[in-house]
């Protein structure tokens, strides 16, 4: 196989690989693939920054190869301990042979848990710099963004931070950078990272902008560890991440459901009719025909979630359960909500949402619709006064 690397900056170069073929990342669809980014740096001594998925581990290799013998690097960088990173560790180690490993204090022992390592592992902290020579690497530690071990590295020299996940995205392209894509596609599975991955550490989220905007640093191009590199108006990004972490809503409104003999998809659509008529941002998504983080990028920045569901063996239906399951772990806040659903005999299932939007801090604000069989003229009248509630609550929220 033969792969070319490709230069970001004077003396910094792209060596990831391109998964055009991955569909699901721990349960996120990737219907646009991704890449695993590294990051060769040739200085007095030469260091890769992390590696790639295992099965990836040849591509990567070749690419170094095109720029340099990689048995010419001395150190290796590993930023982040997860396996798209780091799964080709151990084979990169047996050929390049490095002087020096490095990562964070937990990446280090993450490291050693996965892989067992003989090779000595130099843990850095916090504030702690690197000299390669010619340039310098400092590290900060990005604790929980999104795992214990996470770091990244600022070559400071070259102006050029290496996020890993922060400020990244799940899109196999050939272009190598943000400014060579379309904007509308890059902001929308830029949001969607962030509401599948970052988005329960918000907190965090906007104390590392924070911190980078206190630090003064200096920074050309942002290089994360999945998808295109920023190196025109880097802080870009940066501006979408602290929006995206302060989870502002909008004057949206989402209504997620599924339906077994139509009855519950009937309702639905005509919630969403009258959120739509009211002048409200709408997104009707039947769960058999949406993934699970296709809504969850939806709610990132609505005001409100709507859920629906036919009662099923006095329980809600099995893909609304998947679905709530998977948003609440991701703790979506300020949110209104509003529930519905259909029957035949028991109807449990408007009880059981319910519960499920409470335990969610999710502020219900209308009486929740229940309907037996099959929605009849009062039923879809109140399946519309239901949406006109939510439609008025937004909007003396004043979103």
């Amino acid at each position: 196989m033969e792969y070319r690397a490709v230069q970001i900056s004077d003396r910094v170069y792209w060596v990831g690989a391109i998964d055009w073929a991955v569909r699901d990342f721990h349960g996120y669809s990737t219907n646009r693939g991704t890449t695993y980014n590294a990051y060769l740096i040739i200085a007095d001594k030469v260091t890769l920054i992390d590696t790639v998925k295992a099965p990836f581990k040849d591509e990567l290799l070749s690419r170094i190869a095109s720029v340099i013998s990689p048995e010419k690097i001395d150190y290796i960088v590993s930023n982040h301990a997860e396996m798209d990173h780091s799964g080709a560790l151990p084979a990169i180690i047996e050929v390049v042979k490095p002087n020096k490993v490095f990562a964070s204090v937990m990446g280090v022992k993450a490291l050693k848990e996965h892989f067992h390592f003989e090779q000595e592992l130099i843990p850095v902290k916090d504030g702690d710099a690197l000299s390669l020579g010619s340039l310098t690497l400092n590290f900060l530690e990005t604790r929980m963004l999104h795992w214990p071990d996470s770091m990244v590295s600022y070559l400071v020299e070259e102006r050029l931070l290496f996020s890993q996940d922060g400020f990244g995205m799940h899109w196999a392209t050939g272009a190598r950078f943000a400014d060579e894509l379309n904007y509308e596609t890059l902001r929308y599975e830029g949001a969607k990272y962030y509401a599948n991955i970052l988005l329960p550490y918000s907190a965090l989220v906007l104390k590392l902008v924070e911190r980078i905007r206190q630090l003064r640093l200096p920074i050309d191009i942002i290089a994360p560890d999945h998808g295109p590199i920023w190196r025109k108006d880097p802080m870009q990004v940066v501006s979408w991440y602290q929006e995206w972490a302060e989870q502002k809503p909008k004057r949206k409104a989402v209504v997620v459901y599924d339906t077994m003999w139509g009855s519950t998809d009937i309702l639905a659509r005509v919630i969403g009719d009258a959120l739509a008529e009211k002048g409200i941002e709408t997104k009707v998504m039947r769960l058999r025909a949406n993934d699970r983080s296709d809504v969850m990028t939806e709610i990132l920045d609505a005001g409100a979630i709507v859920f629906g569901s036919p009662t099923l063996n006095n329980n809600i239906f099995p893909t609304v359960a998947d679905v709530l399951t998977y948003i609440k772990g991701l703790k979506p806040k300020n949110k209104l909500g509003a529930i519905f659903g259909s029957y035949g005999w028991s109807g449990e299932a408007v009880s059981i949402l319910a519960d499920w939007l409470k335990e969610m801090g999710v502020e219900l604000v209308a009486e929740p619709l229940r309907v037996k069989y099959v929605p009849d003229k009062v039923a879809l009248g109140k399946a519309r006064e239901l949406g006109y509630t939510v439609a008025e609550r937004l909007t003396e929220r004043g979103v």
